[in-house]
């Protein structure tokens, strides 16, 4: 797939200036970062801010747009020799930035002078939050701001200008993403071919990550592959899997552009689901398909959370676990108890997209604060939504022994949470799946031209 043509960078950096109105944009592109010692880095990525406007996929590099002198600099260092015995040869810095439109280059060093040229006219400084150390120290000398107090004084105004724009896919980046999510089918479907009683999670999430690796793509986030469902975000890989226990895959590829696809899986270890396995994945779906069921322009996605709330809390009364009004339950929180976490987030060039800059700007509307509440605080996208939006939809279902005995024992939700019968169900974990969706004009569709299983024939039928 092409990269995207140095007049999609130019609209973009135009669009901002005009959207900011004034002053000095400041982007500090992300450097490589050791592991242990200086020479042995973890893998590269660009900061994505830095790449949605300059699409320069190298480190060491900053950038800043004058909006009152409309001026575009690229400060980075030319390669040296030992440079490129090390790493090969790349295009000159002016070379690299041509490509996307920026014609003015300068050594690194020359931005503190910029800067500070710009703080001595009284011009303003934008800069976005940072999230790495070394970002911090970098804003710390070129501006003097210490960094406990960087993420307030961050330029709100260039906050909301970029959510906005990134919040709002092209055409052309949805191409990619759906190119992600269909890597991410391929992830899945390994994991269903290969999940079998004594093999370790590991084994598994070896070919999951080799599906990834082999089309050229790298992951989007660390994988989760896990038969411990019940921790949320279970990253090691601890266990070997045995007959009866459910395999929870949460998997997702980059692709080369670093847009990415986020999906997960659930399936049994064994050839089937045991009858209260099945039980508790059909309920599941039910809220999956009630969540989707609600997505359209202009409906608030918390809407869509509200209603998997509500129809887990029917399923839980049917089984015995709940009692109660399920729409009182499900408002008043304590649906948490099976679905403790948000039912999906942006994803775009972050899994994640743009949390970096703040979930209050990126999944809330003007003047919505979140709701500190355990359950509602982990709903990451809540405003309405609008016609290019892309967002993950997950809802699950867990049964954590710990969240169990303290609500259990703080007497929390007892109008609706049958303690005594949910006893029994400690060992159950936890299971979810996800798919990734866009919002149009009219209505959503499922993002990727490959189809994850969910159902539980389907679920079956892909594992062979």
């Amino acid at each position: 797939m092409k990269p995207f043509s140095k007049e999609t960078y130019i609209e973009r950096r135009n669009e901002l200036k005009r959207r900011v109105g004034s002053g000095l944009l400041l982007f500090l592109g992300n450097g490589e970062a050791a592991m242990n010692y200086a020479d042995n880095t973890y893998h590269f990525r660009q900061d994505s801010s830095f790449h949605y406007f300059f699409g320069s996929d190298w480190a060491g590099l900053a950038a800043v747009i004058d909006i009152d002198e409309n001026r575009e600099i690229i400060f980075g260092n030319e390669l040296t020799i030992d440079d490129i015995v090390w790493m090969g040869y790349q295009p000159t810095l002016h070379e690299k930035c041509e490509l996307v439109g920026i014609r003015e280059t300068r050594p690194l060093a020359e931005l503190d002078t910029v800067v500070k040229a710009a703080l001595a006219k009284h011009q303003t400084v934008h800069f976005l939050p940072p999230y790495r150390g070394e970002h911090q120290v970098w804003l710390w000398e070129l501006l003097g701001i210490l960094p406990a107090e960087q993420a307030s004084k961050a330029s709100v105004g260039m906050i909301k200008a970029i959510v906005d724009m990134r919040n709002h896919k092209t055409p052309e980046e949805i191409e990619h993403i759906e190119a992600a999510v269909d890597v991410s089918v391929d992830m899945h479907l390994a994991a269903y071919r290969t999940v079998r009683p004594g093999m370790t999670e590991a084994q598994i999430a070896a070919e999951v990550e080799r599906a990834c690796l082999s089309q050229d793509c790298y992951k989007a986030f660390p994988t989760i592959a896990t038969v411990k469902g019940q921790t949320l975000h279970q990253h090691r890989f601890m266990n070997t899997l045995e007959d009866g226990q459910i395999f929870l895959l949460d998997a997702g590829a980059e692709d080369p552009m670093h847009y990415a696809g986020d999906l997960s899986s659930s399936m049994p270890v064994g050839d089937r689901f045991t009858d209260q396995q099945a039980m508790i994945y059909n309920l599941h779906l039910k809220t999956f398909k009630a969540a989707v069921d609600t997505l359209a322009p202009g409906v608030p996605f918390r809407q869509a959370h509200i209603n998997a709330a509500i129809t887990l809390c029917e399923g839980m009364k049917e089984i015995g676990l709940m009692k109660g009004d399920p729409v009182e339950a499900a408002h008043t929180g304590a649906y948490a108890m099976f679905f403790p976490c948000g039912l999906g987030h942006m994803m775009g060039l972050d899994v994640h997209d743009m949390e970096n800059l703040g979930e209050q700007y990126v999944g809330y509307p003007e003047g919505v604060e979140k709701s500190k509440q355990f359950g509602f605080k982990s709903l990451r996208l809540a405003r309405p939504l609008e016609p290019g939006f892309v967002f993950t939809v997950e809802p699950g279902i867990y049964f954590i022994p710990e969240l169990i005995d303290k609500w259990r024992a703080e007497h929390q939700f007892t109008d609706f949470i049958c303690y005594d019968r949910l006893e029994a169900w400690k060992g159950f974990s936890g299971l979810r799946n996800e798919l990734d969706y866009l919002i149009t004009a009219d209505g959503a569709r499922v993002l990727g031209h490959k189809q994850k299983p969910m159902t539980i024939e389907e679920v079956y039928a892909a594992r062979g």
